[in-house]
């Protein structure tokens, strides 16, 4: 993980150009809209928060946001949102093992996380998050689609099965980043070790997985 913490950290300052993608904007604007009603009255651990993009709307409706990043370049910018004051947290926390993180959060959210999770790590993160947040809790997970012509090409796949791709950024620098694509079955059976129930929503661009904790 030690290169995609690097990256991220680098890339903090143009973070958020991902979403000025013309062809993205309805689907964007929905899921503006979406996730905050998923999380609304409840108190949220948001794991891997970047720049706090998805925080500002989430933090419209909770009730608190608890949010959690491993760099502070990120958490900098995100401190610096417009945010209902006294209502959001921002800390530094591993966003796999969910080391120090609190518990009893009733909702949990994660943007464009879980892609970043090798396969082989996607058990911990899921039972890391389950063990954090309290029975019945709701948790959105948002992610890409790939889609051709508008997502950056995959550039290998390890024995695994993992994905990559190489990024540049705007100063030149190139990195390869981990990048997973699953599918709905895939998703649904990671999960289910700690959901009752779980769907998924599935744009052109991006998902949704929705779940409720046992």
């Amino acid at each position: 993980m030690g290169e995609l913490k690097t990256y991220y950290d680098r890339r903090a300052s143009e973070y958020e150009k991902i979403y000025d993608k013309p062809e993205r904007q309805h689907e964007l604007e929905w899921l503006r809209r979406r996730i905050p009603e998923i999380t609304k009255g409840r108190t949220v651990l948001e794991v891997a928060c970047g720049t706090g993009y998805w925080t500002q709307f989430i933090a419209r409706t909770a009730k608190r946001v608890e949010a959690c990043d491993i760099n502070d370049s990120v958490l900098e910018i995100a401190r610096e949102k417009p945010l209902p004051a006294g209502r959001v947290h921002f800390f530094k926390a591993d966003a796999i093992t969910l080391e120090g993180v609190p518990s009893g959060c009733d909702a949990a959210f994660a943007g464009f996380w879980w892609s970043h999770v090798k396969k082989s790590e996607l058990a911990k993160f899921v039972a890391s998050l389950g063990a954090r947040l309290s029975p019945g809790a709701v948790v959105a997970i948002l992610d890409n689609t790939f889609a051709e012509g508008s997502s950056t090409p995959v550039s290998r796949r390890d024995a695994e099965g993992n994905t990559y791709q190489l990024r540049r950024l705007a100063n030149g620098e190139e990195h390869e980043v981990l990048k997973n694509f699953p599918t709905a079955d895939e998703l649904a059976s990671a999960i289910r070790p700690i959901a009752a129930e779980a769907h998924v929503e599935t744009l052109k661009y991006y998902w949704l997985l929705v779940a409720r904790l046992k």
